[in-house]
């Protein structure tokens, strides 16, 4: 089981968002770099960044995604955020990143995404982000109307990279993971799991590792100081 940091970008800056809420922002890093030399000086090797303003369709980030990706060689990093097209998904894997992430289209669309995850078997990441049971859409801003197991029926036979699951409920709000939805997902599917949302404490990520998750992200405790950064490093990274 890996930590991964979590470095979300908005209007140029890495940020961290309570429940995906644009008005909820508690965390501000100006250069992007910043963080990710922060946590590289731990020990950390692999990076989840995310595109927010091109998930809501209200810019790009792509600069400092490159930036990011061209940092230091042998690093690791999944990138998404309103990647709703092949051009997209070609483009963000020639700035560098190890993985993409789609999440919206590949939900609502699955030829398309059978497309992309055959073109580049291996790479493509799904973005399942679930309220309650639901899989939600558009930067966490739609419901689907389908169920997280129907969803993951669907994707079984696909040749991706792995399944990203956001438990938007607990989101930045640094109370634990939702560990049965968890433990759920590492069951019945045998794509590996990156977990994100609510990732607080170094028992959190023991108890992911002990129920199949591959990896997790971890955001707003990580930037807060809850989560101790070199403890996690020690025995994660």
């Amino acid at each position: 089981m890996i930590a991964i940091p979590a470095i979300d970008l908005r209007e140029g800056a890495c940020v961290q968002l309570v429940g995906g809420s644009y008005a909820d922002e508690r965390v501000r890093v100006n250069d992007p770099l910043d963080a990710l030399k922060r946590w590289r000086s731990f020990g950390f090797k692999t990076f989840h960044v995310v595109d927010l303003d091109a998930a809501l369709g209200k810019g790009s980030n792509e600069g400092p995604i490159g930036r990011l990706l061209n940092y230091e060689p042998g690093l690791t990093f999944s990138v998404g955020g309103g990647v709703r097209s092949t051009a997209k998904v070609e483009a963000v894997l020639a700035l560098g990143a190890s993985y993409v992430v789609v999440g919206t289209r590949a939900i609502e669309d699955a030829v398309w995404l059978r497309e992309v995850a055959e073109r580049f078997p291996g790479r493509v990441v799904v973005a399942a982000d679930v309220k309650g049971r639901e899989v939600v859409t558009r930067g966490w801003t739609a419901g689907s109307a389908r169920d997280i197991a129907s969803v993951l029926e669907s994707l079984e036979p696909l040749p991706l990279g792995g399944l990203l699951v956001t438990a938007v409920h607990k989101e930045g709000q640094m109370e634990g993971v939702d560990m049965p939805l968890m433990e759920e997902v590492a069951r019945s599917s045998r794509h590996p799991l990156f977990a994100s949302g609510g990732v607080t404490t170094v028992e959190d990520l023991r108890e992911l590792g002990r129920v199949g998750t591959f990896g997790a992200v971890i955001g707003m405790a990580l930037y807060t100081g809850k989560l101790d950064a070199a403890e996690a490093a020690r025995e994660f990274a």
